[in-house]
């Protein structure tokens, strides 16, 4: 009996704690949602493989199947469960094949120290003990199963568990924990891998649940070369006539001042 009493307040407090853990991810699952939809992470393909069925909310006129994004949201929770119970974040590899892929999943190895792969999967990397490049994971993360089918199959040859980003027409083989959400727009990619990040920080405890995290949405953003040499060229464009205009100022002040000392010097 003595030792049931002595533990209530420990019992009490792990009720508050999960408590206001609850109301917290309560609000922020709100605001996860509505920047999904800001971000278009609901809308699908035309197309709708039978194992995705599941996960679909609905279908619109044309066509488009509209993805549930509360049960979206509920598998990001899972992965990122997923994702802290290894030791050592390095073990976890987030690949990319996908262009638009690429800078979240760099952005998300940095705020969580796992291993990035963007751009082209070499062959052989889980499976070839020859490479110099060989990697032997623990958890392997895809931007798309269907672009980064090589990288699935050699995770499924070395029994490693697979977390990927489906579509409504993705494959599901040997895909572990699927979080379904559109994988094809840039906006959306990006903020998958931010709540993601998040959610681990948060998990980990680096990050408390009731603090936002100051990193934003945008730097996730995949940036087209092109588009940023634009911008720049057309900000030293407006420069270039700002800059004439301040000069042509001053070069007038510099003119009158001459002229007022040189009219002063003639009466002496």
């Amino acid at each position: 009996f003595g030792s049931r009493h002595t533990n209530r307040p420990l019992r009490r407090f792990r009720h508050a704690t999960t408590g206001h853990i609850a109301a917290a991810m309560a609000l922020t699952k709100e605001e996860d949602i509505q920047k999904m939809l800001v971000c278009k992470t609901h809308l699908g393909t035309r197309n709708c493989d039978h194992r995705m069925k599941r996960y679909v909310f609905r279908r619109t006129v044309d066509g488009i199947h509209i993805i549930h994004l509360g049960k979206a949201w509920e598998k990001i929770m899972v992965a990122a469960r997923a994702i802290v119970t290894i030791e050592n974040p390095a073990d976890v590899i987030v690949a990319s094949q996908r262009p638009y892929g690429s800078r979240a999943v760099l952005k998300f190895s940095q705020y969580t120290g796992t291993h990035a792969m963007a751009g082209r999967w070499m062959p052989g990397t889980l499976t070839n003990q020859i490479t110099t490049k060989y990697l032997e994971p623990r958890l392997l993360i895809v931007t798309d199963p269907r672009t980064d089918s090589q990288a699935v199959k050699e995770a499924s040859y070395a029994s490693i568990p697979v977390v990927a980003l489906v579509d409504t027409d993705s494959p599901l083989e040997n895909v572990d924990i699927a979080i379904p959400a559109n994988n094809k727009g840039k906006e959306s990619i990006a903020l998958l891998y931010w709540l993601l990040a998040r959610e681990v920080q948060y998990l980990r405890g680096s990050l408390p649940r009731n603090q936002d995290w100051d990193v934003m949405v945008d730097s996730f953003f995949w940036r087209d070369p092109e588009e940023l040499m634009r911008q720049d060229e057309m900000e030293q464009e407006f420069q270039a006539p700002w800059t004439q205009q301040q000069q042509q100022p001053a070069a007038r002040k510099g003119h009158h001042r001459v002229e007022i000392v040189w009219c002063g010097a003639t009466p002496a």
